[in-house]
């Protein structure tokens, strides 16, 4: 009996990995409508000459999103003249984290000099869209909102001097010379999505 509970178990897990929701590399992103701090609603549309979009679902308590913000503010920086422009999205239920709150949201862009949008998923609407599940969690998309990478930034979540791999870097460069990215998915490291009740 506890042979065929573990087997259940395992086919169980398997069937999970291959119908993890949300986008997957190819599929079309749905434009979205989200709150940005300053109360004025942003979607991709804004963004008339972009020439791709760096996702990015963050958040304020998470650990790992602090070790990002000041790589985050960077990467807009060089990135958003560019055409492709960083737009960061909180998932988070402030009911579960009071933390990532709007009010907090505010603070945190204010002290680290966010250069890009924050934008507030207050419904839960769009990082399950996405298939989310860390913060901080990035999507790549093309100019026709194509997913072309899913994952980390780089490969050092704790120390930015010892980043070997800027897996984001190096896929906004293949897409920037007509290639798609190689790796197109590499593992998101982070705090899990923080979900209503």
């Amino acid at each position: 009996m506890k042979k065929l509970i573990m087997l259940m178990l395992l086919l169980s897990l398997s069937l999970t990995a291959f119908t993890q929701k949300g986008y997957k590399i190819g599929d079309v992103a749905t434009d979205f409508s989200l709150k940005n701090i300053n109360g004025k609603v942003v979607s991709m549309s804004d963004y008339k000459d972009a020439k791709g979009y760096i996702i990015i679902f963050t958040c304020n308590h998470c650990p790992y999103a602090k070790m990002y913000e000041k790589r985050i503010v960077e990467l807009s920086a060089k990135y958003t003249d560019s055409g492709y422009p960083v737009i960061a999205i909180n998932p988070n239920d402030p009911a579960v984290v009071p933390e990532d709150g709007p009010k907090e949201m505010k603070k945190i862009a204010k002290k680290h000099k966010y250069n890009f949008p924050y934008l507030f998923d207050e419904k839960q609407e769009v990082f399950p869209m996405y298939g989310a599940t860390k913060t901080p969690h990035v999507f790549l998309l093309d100019k026709n909102r194509v997913v072309k990478y899913i994952g980390a930034i780089d490969d050092s979540p704790k120390d930015a001097a010892m980043v070997k791999e800027k897996y984001l870097e190096n896929a906004i460069a293949a897409l920037m010379n007509g290639k798609n990215p190689d790796p197109s998915i590499t593992k998101a490291i982070g705090c899990s999505i923080k979900v209503k009740s």
